[in-house]
């Protein structure tokens, strides 16, 4: 009986951790993959090596986070009063730190 039990409980917990990695939205996943493509190369290995790095990183970091730091990064890149508080705040540094080591991490398992 405990057996069943517990392999009940596995499987009732594996739809909670595959939620959690697939809360990133296609569209972000498939933006993701091509700037990747764009930018190491138009090829199937480009294909499979990018989207396991979306995969790692969907993995690690939620997508709030991600998107957070996506806005971030875009908000740095622009000039301005508005891009130097975005550029100098602790707060923004370690919300961009936050998908730098995701990114790290997913360029070590996938590239």
């Amino acid at each position: 009986m405990g057996r069943m039990a517990a392999m009940a409980g596995m499987l009732a917990a594996a739809p909670v951790h595959a939620q959690a990695v697939n809360d990133y939205p296609t569209n972000a996943r498939a933006e993701y993959v091509f700037a990747c493509m764009a930018t190491n190369g138009q090829t199937r290995d480009m294909l499979d090596r990018c989207s396991c790095a979306i995969d790692q990183i969907a993995g690690i970091l939620p997508y709030d986070d991600y998107v957070g730091a996506e806005t971030v990064l875009r908000m740095q890149q622009t000039t301005g009063d508005r891009a130097g508080m975005f550029k100098s705040m602790a707060q923004m540094t370690a919300i961009v730190a936050g998908l730098k080591r995701a990114e790290a991490e997913a360029e070590i398992l996938c590239f």
